[in-house]
């Protein structure tokens, strides 16, 4: 039985990867093969199990401010050129904004690059936890940061390995507008004399959700076209796409609440019971002194 099922396996994965979109199968990191992302993937988690524990028999590395500004806002500017990219490439091949489908004109070739770089953006944003634990940053290597990092790796694999245009260009551009803004926080967040004048930081998050429901919604719309045989992009991608947006989308949210919402609220109970403290010990040392006027007149 498991030899059947291991054999059903292989001969699906061997099949499908005959079906890779030309294109893109033989770009770096993709290479018609999963084993190197999966590597990189595992040496990344690796990094995470034993980073922190090396780290805490040391103290911090100061890494230059310099170059954690020339790495964030290296991405801002990537993230910039990408959607310009994706942008001039959908218009160019002339989808259908509702529900873009795969068509392989010339103009396609720009937006298939421009995901490519997406992909590999992902590769390069591993270091961003790299960068938290040699700083001794353990607090921002939450599990929600791990899962991120790392799936969007593996997902975008499937995505550049397959279906390396039409609908996947949606998710990708509007995650680009808002790695523009996080990564514009995080660079001028490691000037100390622009730090507390950063104010948009909880917005960021907010973008984030806000991302997540736009591009769920719009595949979902993209989902009841093909179903209804007006869009052709594979139902397949469409399915894995939105249900990776249902899962970013919950912990995001719980992030959100937790990290802003609970945190303000237990900050005003801190605050409310702060004046409630000093309320009583006012009103007790104004009875003490009452009481001590009334004492001398008795006397």
């Amino acid at each position: 039985m498991n030899e059947t099922l291991i054999h059903r396996w292989n001969s699906f994965y061997q099949d499908a990867l005959t079906k890779t979109d030309p294109r893109t199968n033989n770009l770096p990191l993709v290479w018609n093969d999963p084993r190197p992302v999966l590597y990189l993937v595992a040496a990344y988690l690796l990094m995470v199990f034993l980073g922190k524990r090396v780290m805490s028999y040391f103290p911090e590395i100061k890494v230059p401010s310099w170059l954690l500004f020339i790495y964030n806002f290296g991405l801002v500017l990537l993230s910039a050129y990408m959607f310009e990219e994706i942008v001039v490439g959908v218009y160019q091949s002339g989808y259908n904004y509702a529900c873009g489908e795969i068509n392989n004109k010339p103009a396609e070739t720009k937006v298939t690059k421009a995901l490519w770089w997406y992909f590999f953006s992902k590769a390069i944003e591993l270091l961003d936890t790299f960068w938290m634990i040699v700083r001794k940053r353990f607090n921002q290597v939450t599990f929600l940061h791990v899962f991120h990092h790392s799936t969007m790796l593996i997902i975008w694999w499937v995505v550049i390995s397959w279906i390396p245009a039409g609908q996947a260009y949606f998710g990708a551009a509007l995650n680009c507008v808002v790695h523009v803004f996080m990564y514009t926080y995080y660079a001028f967040s490691v000037i100390p004399s622009l730090k507390d004048k950063l104010w948009w930081k909880k917005y960021i998050t907010t973008f984030q959700l806000a991302q997540f429901v736009i591009t769920f919604s719009h595949t979902l719309n993209g989902m009841y076209l093909t179903m209804s045989g007006k869009c052709s992009f594979p139902m397949w991608g469409q399915i894995l796409l939105s249900s990776y947006m249902v899962i970013m989308l919950a912990l995001f949210t719980n992030f959100y609440v937790h990290e802003y919402i609970k945190k303000t609220n237990d900050a005003k109970r801190r605050r409310n019971l702060k004046d409630l403290n000093n309320n009583v010990v006012k009103t007790d040392k104004k009875k003490f002194v009452e009481n001590k006027q009334k004492a001398k007149k008795v006397e």
